[in-house]
């Protein structure tokens, strides 16, 4: 009968439906009956014929089960021995491999016909909840937490070809909570609100919060505007060619060196042609503890149009230092992580204005509102608009803010157009 269905592509939807139960039934009475012979074969030891030690390992070679899987088989073939009611059911097919399997961990002659009338009409991940919860409050669970304990792992697995690290782990459900109720205040505390970040995925901006813990934990404090104390160091090798004229090797992508060492210690390492140090000089800080005082007094919190992050803030050279950009005053502006990120590889840019003010400019050539986006920064195809930066000579009113709002026509700000229209990019 299945076979007419599987070579009749006319069919409707309501036969493959009966068709998919009916068969599903069956396969729930074939592997009540597989059970079965397994606990019958156990019984008696057949596996020692093939000179096995237990039944699970021979099931394992014979079926080409996996050997979690074919120890679970001998567990519920042997449990269903005691649990009559369940069995029967099973070799109906009217429970499946799943509830039965739920069920043997914690059913008894006490309590079997309630979990089956239970099983029988509810979903197979609810009568897995229910035997969880009922196996949790029993003296057995204490065994669960050892094993559950005792196979915390964490493991780390680097994937040089694509420039990632996979880092994986287990642990018992209730330190796996802590974990997470951790990430989701790391995310809430560092959430950027602004259109630089609105593609941002869920899963990204998990993994930015488990950077920004480790972090607060290396920093000793979690303060990143109290002090750099030298508690860690991470370690790159690049070519100095690289890194000031981007010809020669790196460790990583260029960019994302030139962000790194924009506010780091430094060791210089003169190598040969074969790899060998030469001469190690002294560990020198990029940024010194003055001109980091003077720079946190200035900006008091990260430069970037809207954002007011003052933790995991960085010392950002305007003119990168391997180019020749001094580490003064000047040239230095605090960005926070996510924002000194869009800036070396994301493709913003900081350029100065007529008045000699830095401001950002995104990849397509707009320059970022310093006040930020506003509903009347929207503008149509057809209007034509200038802006401070595409025309100097235009004439700015003075505005009492410290960030000088633009007041006028004339003096607004490039204009975020919508979706839908066209960008005009400015020279």
């Amino acid at each position: 009968m299945t076979s007419d269905f599987l070579t009749d592509r006319r069919c409707s939807i309501d036969d493959l439906d009966c068709a998919i139960v009916n068969l599903a039934t069956r396969i729930n009475t074939a592997s009540h009956d597989l059970l079965v012979l397994i606990r019958r074969f156990d019984e008696r030891a057949g596996w020692l014929r093939w000179g096995f030690d237990n039944c699970a390992d021979w099931l394992h070679w014979r079926c080409d089960l996996s050997l979690s899987a074919a120890r679970e088989k001998v567990r519920v073939a042997h449990a269903l021995k005691t649990l009559p009611a369940v069995a029967m059911a099973f070799a109906r097919g009217e429970l499946s491999y799943s509830k039965v399997r739920a069920l043997t961990r914690v059913a008894d002659g006490h309590n079997e016909d309630e979990l089956l009338a239970f099983a029988l009409h509810t979903t197979a991940s609810r009568v897995e909840e229910r035997c969880r919860e009922l196996r949790c409050g029993t003296v057995a669970s204490t065994d669960d937490a050892i094993r559950a304990h005792g196979r915390r792992a964490l493991t780390v697995r680097r994937d040089p070809a694509r420039g990632t690290v996979t880092i994986t782990v287990e642990l018992p459900l209730e330190t796996a909570e802590l974990i997470d109720k951790a990430l989701d205040r790391a995310r809430d505390a560092m959430v950027s609100i602004g259109p630089e970040f609105a593609e941002e995925s869920w899963a990204a901006q998990r993994a930015d919060a488990l950077v920004a813990m480790a972090k607060s934990y290396l920093s000793g404090s979690g303060d990143a505007s109290a002090g750099t104390p030298d508690q860690y160091q991470v370690t790159v090798h690049v070519d100095q060619a690289s890194l000031a004229e981007g010809k020669g090797r790196s460790g990583l992508p260029i960019e994302s060196v030139r962000r790194l060492a924009c506010d780091a210690e430094r060791i210089v390492i003169v190598e040969d042609e074969n790899g060998q140090p030469l001469s190690v000089g002294r560990k020198t800080r990029i940024v010194p503890t003055a001109i980091r005082r003077a720079l946190w007094a200035r900006d008091k919190s990260c430069r970037f149009p809207g954002c007011q992050h003052k933790r995991f803030v960085d010392a950002h050279h305007v003119e990168h230092w391997s180019a020749g950009g001094e580490t003064s005053l000047a040239n230095l502006m605090l960005l926070c992580t996510a924002h000194h990120r869009l800036v070396h590889e994301d493709g913003f840019r900081i350029e100065k204005d007529y008045r000699d003010r830095w401001f950002f400019r995104r990849p397509d050539g707009r320059a970022v509102p310093a006040c930020g986006y506003r509903a009347e920064d929207m503008r149509d195809d057809d209007v034509e608009m200038a802006d401070e930066y595409d025309h100097p000579s235009a004439e700015v009113c003075n505005h009492p803010s410290a960030e000088g709002r633009w007041s006028s026509l004339e003096s607004m700000p490039p204009r975020l157009p919508p979706a839908a229209s066209a960008v005009r990019s400015s020279p």
